[in-house]
């Protein structure tokens, strides 16, 4: 049986659902001894910002029980570094290509938007408003309706493409933010960035964190974010991206069947570098064992 993989993000078209989340795959190249890049749906590059970022202090990750915290902070050469220098390097990828959007002020999201449009290789952008792990910007526009609404406003007036909009769990109600994204212009929502956390080193007696606290992700989220795709996936209209602690093929599958149009990939990529390759290949067995022709027949079905 001919299985079909293919699922759509309005007008993007993707050959199978999975995705590669930002800040965890780096420029995809660094990846490409592990995992055939051409079989992915797509991946997203790491957070890019206006002006280079050197992130935060060390020490920025700490590993936790079914996890890790990070603090990076959205260290990246800057826009501009890779337009010039690592866009080049991608054009032959038979897989989208997505850039994750950061920025301290609206003007900087606007700005790294306005550069990325004449890049025809990118179809979508995904607006980071829920960074916990930067002083400003982030989440703090993540957090509230009007915050989350005045950002995204602005960048779809700039970005002619695809829109997608990456939402914080670490809200009162993930629904009001999302509906309110989509007022704005989001052509998708990705959800969940991480949670906020904080581990301390008792023989040290210090945060293991140089800032303190940080985003936790990995297995211990998944159930958070699996409830919040199902919570949002009923309540808009445009396609939802779901995320947090992606294992293997049945851990995304969970988040088709909770409403998710695709998935993205994250922490385990550090723990098994070829996970998403893997992934595709056990949603095509699933779907071979339980005689499904098109995987995004279960999308929603909870």
């Amino acid at each position: 049986m001919e299985i079909d993989l293919r699922t759509n993000l309005g007008s993007i078209e993707l050959k199978n659902p999975v995705l590669t989340a930002s800040g965890t795959f780096g420029y995809g190249i660094e990846y490409k001894d592990f995992v055939n890049l051409d079989n992915l749906g797509g991946f997203i590059v790491k957070g890019t910002t206006l002006e280079p970022r050197q992130g935060n202090p060390y020490p920025r990750m700490a590993e936790t029980p079914m996890g890790m915290l990070n603090a990076v902070g959205l260290q990246n050469p800057g826009v501009h570094h890779f337009i010039d220098h690592t866009l080049p390097l991608l054009e032959d990828i038979d897989a989208e290509v997505m850039v994750n959007v950061s920025g301290a002020k609206i003007d900087d999201y606007v700005a790294v938007a306005q550069l990325l449009a004449p890049c025809k290789k990118i179809n979508a952008i995904e607006l980071n408003i829920s960074c916990p792990n930067v002083k400003q910007g982030g989440m703090a526009f993540g957090t509230t309706c009007d915050g989350a609404q005045s950002v995204v406003s602005a960048v779809r007036r700039a970005w002619p493409r695809h829109l997608m909009v990456k939402l914080s769990p670490n809200v009162g109600s993930i629904t009001d933010i999302a509906l309110a994204c989509e007022a704005a212009g989001a052509d998708s929502l990705s959800l969940i960035n991480t949670l906020l956390g904080m581990a301390i080193d008792v023989e040290r007696q210090r945060p293991c964190l140089s800032t303190i606290t940080g985003g936790l992700s990995g297995p211990a989220v998944k159930p958070v974010a699996v409830r919040m795709v199902w919570q949002v996936a009923k309540a808009v209209k445009v396609p939802v991206v779901g995320l947090g602690g992606i294992t293997c093929a049945a851990d995304a599958l969970e988040f088709i069947m909770a409403g998710a149009s695709a998935v993205q990939v994250g922490t385990y990529n550090f723990v098994e570098p070829s996970v998403t390759g893997k992934i595709v290949e056990g949603l095509r067995e699933y779907c071979l064992r339980h005689n499904i022709s098109r995987l995004m027949d279960l999308r929603g079905i909870i």
